[in-house]
């Protein structure tokens, strides 16, 4: 990615970094998605991971606090604050650091993290790796991972 694009990335990904860099918040999920809608709008290398990829993703925590919907469509991402009841994945976690942690594995270690944690998903499970791989890259990105 190019100086000027990380750049950019960087202030728009501010309460990100934020969230990565300090103690995880309630805010992290939103902070997440949000931080890699802008990368994949801003660097074609980044936006390639998606290329064909047409997936809804629901991340919620057990009781209820924190949720998100992350809605991959035409090489695109939009996130929407709520939880959506139609998903093709959905993963629950007790709370969310055991969110953070889990998103932010990487893709080697998502499996093992998902079975050591209290986490529970739903639907296409295979869906989890890419995920895992694209929050683990954008944190490389931002030069927080």
């Amino acid at each position: 990615m190019a100086a000027a694009s990380q750049a950019k990335l960087r202030a728009a990904s501010c309460d990100l970094v934020a969230e990565l860099t300090g103690s995880v918040t309630d805010g992290f999920l939103e902070a997440l998605l949000r931080g890699m809608a802008v990368s994949f709008a801003l660097s074609d290398s980044y936006r390639q991971n998606i290329d064909g990829f047409d997936a809804v993703f629901v991340f919620r925590t057990r009781d209820g606090r924190v949720g998100a919907t992350a809605v991959f469509q035409y090489g695109t991402l939009n996130v929407e604050s709520q939880p959506r009841s139609t998903f093709d994945t959905r993963i629950s976690f007790q709370d969310s650091d055991g969110l953070s942690k889990s998103l932010l594995a990487g893709d080697q270690d998502i499996l093992n993290t998902m079975l050591s944690s209290p986490v529970d998903a739903e639907g296409n499970l295979s869906y989890l790796y890419r995920f895992g791989f694209l929050a683990k890259e954008l944190t490389l990105q931002l030069g927080v991972g």
